[in-house]
């Protein structure tokens, strides 16, 4: 897999919401209060950038929000799609990249859940997709996003194995953490349930970059955006070097 194509997720897509133990519903509920502490008032149309399978696109929109998902992935695009379709919401699925993405107007916010802006490998990348949320939010809008902070690669991922099963499917998922590069690679192994009992194996190297906070407050600020607070988790709690998740509060500012 070359790094420079950002294309992954491939073996895992129709597998994705089952074994990423994302609860998606908290993860809404966690929005909304960020609109009502800091956002405009004014949240209606919101960009879910790296939207994947479309899982809390797809809960947005049952909150009444309008909702444009953007991926890379075609294989995630396309469970996102067949998800709308099922349920029956009209949600606009754009197959873009987060670094070069394209609008056809401004939103009230942007999302980037599970760790999107990680799959940015280089600064250059990671300011590309900034410069384009600031071009796209609406003056005070709001970006959330989180990240795996530096302790969880270093101190949790690099030193444990894990194997998840759910519904006959099985993962197995180890990370290799190179501090020379300040990248983790995910390597997945999936092992399938077929019909008859056997068990099909798939493979997949899933690459995380390693930003520190300081890094991405300095690229936010590079940016033309403003960091409004960082938060531990759903709890909003303020975020520190020792916590799993950092939850990013960043605004457009009102002059542009």
């Amino acid at each position: 897999m070359k790094k420079d194509d950002n294309i992954q997720f491939s073996a895992l897509a129709g597998y994705y919401d089952r074994l990423n133990g994302a609860d998606y519903p908290v993860y809404c509920d966690y929005i909304k209060k960020v609109f009502a502490k800091h956002g405009s008032g004014k949240e209606e149309l919101i960009l879910d950038l790296g939207c994947g399978t479309g899982e809390l696109t797809s809960e947005m929109a049952k909150r009444g929000y309008d909702m444009i998902g953007v991926d890379i992935s075609p294989d995630m695009l396309s469970e996102a799609s067949m998800r709308a379709y099922e349920s029956e919401q009209s949600i606009l699925y754009l197959l873009q990249d987060m670094r070069s993405f394209e609008l056809y107007g401004t939103v009230d916010a942007i999302i980037c859940a599970l760790d999107g802006v990680s799959y940015l490998y280089s600064r250059e990348d990671v300011l590309k997709c900034l410069r384009l949320v600031r071009n796209y939010l609406n003056p005070g809008a709001l970006f959330l996003f989180d990240v795996n902070s530096v302790y969880r690669f270093y101190e949790v991922f690099a030193k444990r194995d894990y194997f998840l099963e759910e519904d006959g499917v099985y993962l197995g998922w180890r990370s290799d953490v190179d501090e020379k590069s300040g990248e983790c690679d995910l390597l997945l192994t999936l092992f399938i349930e077929n019909e008859d009992g056997t068990y099909t194996k798939r493979e997949e190297v899933q690459t995380e970059k390693i930003w520190t906070r300081a890094q991405l407050e300095e690229m936010i600020a590079e940016a033309g955006l403003e960091t409004v607070a960082v938060y531990s988790g759903f709890d909003m709690e303020q975020a520190g070097e020792r916590d799993e998740k950092w939850f990013f509060v960043v605004r457009c500012p009102y002059e542009k």
